[in-house]
């Protein structure tokens, strides 16, 4: 279950996924108006106006839901004597718009349409300032999903260039020894293409650093990359030499990075990376 946090006027609120849906801490919320988190909870729910709101949210989003338990909340509503638990609501009607929870993270969680509704019952303030701090986050998380997704696409156009490696270059009976190095060596032809250099000459110029040159690539180089590797495992498969593919993938791959630097989507995906870059 992913987990995040995001801090509203001092006060953090946590969000939690379930099923690809984002459910929102009641209990953070309440605190922002007092400590005892439940009372404030079960009066909101109890109230006429939230029964039917939930009813609906529910119709629309869950078929499972039960109306005529629904219907017995509603017309209870409103009288001294009424009283209702999100735990109570889930259990009798079937409903998913809560998730009640134990332990270290515990607490009431909605999905986030009733929690943004019982944000704005609490504060209308405070109600555009979770919205302002949830959409930042999911901004984020694009621009994080976005790293991720180019990140795998290189590390899947690297197997169809080993692979071609494989096939084209690399001899019957030689050593793992000796296959290590024609891999490292061809890799170096993409590294010299793009960065200028080969992972050792990266490695002695950044002792301090961990991982390798690949590694502390930009958006805009990781794009690069992908299809220089494509083009390379093209390139072994019509027989050039590999002096002459390095020559090809050098002038593609000053061509492309010009277009990349200067492309806003892209750019977008890692700003502050690519700033430090460029």
């Amino acid at each position: 279950m992913a987990k995040n946090k995001i801090n509203v006027q001092g006060s953090e609120i946590t969000i939690i996924a379930i099923n690809e849906q984002d459910y929102i801490s009641l209990t953070d919320i309440a605190k922002y108006k007092t400590d005892d988190a439940s009372v404030v909870i079960g009066n909101w729910i109890r109230n006429r106006n939230t029964i039917e709101f939930l009813g609906m949210w529910e119709t629309l989003y869950n078929p499972n839901f039960k109306p005529l338990e629904f219907e017995r909340f509603r017309k209870q509503a409103g009288l001294n004597a009424f009283t209702l638990s999100p735990k109570k609501w889930v259990e009798s009607t079937n409903a998913i718009g809560f998730v009640v929870k134990s332990g270290r993270y515990g607490g009431t969680y909605a999905h986030k349409d009733i929690a943004l509704k019982f944000a704005s019952w609490i504060s209308v303030e405070f109600e555009l300032y979770i919205v302002k701090e949830f959409q930042r986050l999911k901004e984020e998380e694009q621009k994080q999903l976005g790293w991720t997704l180019k990140r795998e696409l290189a590390k899947i156009n690297y197997r169809i260039h080993t692979d071609a490696i494989k096939e084209n270059l690399i001899p019957k009976n030689l050593t793992k020894k000796q296959i290590s190095h024609i891999y490292a060596d061809e890799a170096d032809v993409l590294n010299m293409a793009l960065f200028g250099k080969t992972a050792k000459q990266w490695r002695n110029e950044n002792p301090d650093k961990k991982g390798n040159i690949r590694d502390y690539a930009n958006v805009s180089q990781l794009v690069c990359l992908s299809n220089l590797e494509n083009l390379n495992a093209v390139f072994i498969n019509e027989g050039l030499k590999q002096s002459e593919r390095l020559v090809k993938l050098n002038q593609i791959a000053i061509s492309q990075m010009k277009i990349l630097l200067s492309d806003k989507s892209v750019k977008m995906l890692n700003p502050e990376k690519d700033k430090q870059d460029e």
